[in-house]
């Protein structure tokens, strides 16, 4: 019987011991920084926190398949056109931007118009004995790229910068050439210039 109270005893102690050991333990792993593991944002979901991790973004792609030989070529023109126009789009994007942060500081009526005015210039000096040796077709690429770059089309830039009835002028006078300055990018629409766009910008074409 005593044999029995001892190892009940026994018994006892160690369980407790265990316990306190293991809550020790825990309140060590609160207190104290860790040292292993991975940091990371967390989420509390129905009283239950999960951890949040971000994904780089990852493209995938693949080739063409192409139709018929006439598809083939279409994408040939495509890759030729967009390498050639790119360019400019980029830099129409940049100028446009310098002048909508210079406009947005500005409050008087007349010295918008006047500073307005200088930027067609600047424009009319940088960029038109170039664009005008385009085709009617690397207009249209062109038009298309800079709507991508600064999400405005051509003909809300033209009415910006010199009036509602200028830009009306413009557009009636593309109408005549096939084209329209209120085209916009769509990016499925025009799946072939994104993809010639990506190569151009990774240096492969």
């Amino acid at each position: 019987m005593i044999k029995l109270k001892i190892k009940y005893l026994v018994f006892l102690l160690s369980t407790t011991l265990t316990t306190f050991v293991n809550a020790q333990t825990i309140n060590q792993d609160i207190t104290q920084p860790v040292t292993n593991g991975i940091r990371c944002q967390a989420e509390i979901l129905n009283d239950d926190t999960i951890p949040v991790f971000y994904c780089n973004y990852v493209e995938v792609v693949t080739t063409f398949q192409f139709k018929n030989h006439r598809h083939y070529e279409y994408w040939t023109r495509t890759k030729h056109n967009v390498k050639k126009v790119y360019p400019y789009a980029l830099l129409a994007a940049a100028k446009l931007k310098e002048y909508d942060k210079a406009l947005s500081v500005i409050n008087d009526e007349n010295t918008k118009k006047a500073f307005l005015k200088i930027c067609e210039k600047d424009l009319r000096n940088e960029f038109e004995d170039e664009l005008k040796g385009l085709s009617v077709t690397q207009g249209r690429v062109l038009m298309k790229l800079i709507d991508r770059e600064t999400g405005k089309t051509t003909y809300e830039i033209v009415k910006q910068l010199r009036g509602n009835f200028q830009a009306c002028f413009w557009q009636a006078l593309a109408s005549l050439f096939g084209n329209s300055m209120k085209v916009q990018y769509d990016p499925i629409e025009d799946v072939m210039i994104e993809r010639a766009v990506k190569l151009v910008e990774t240096g492969q074409f």
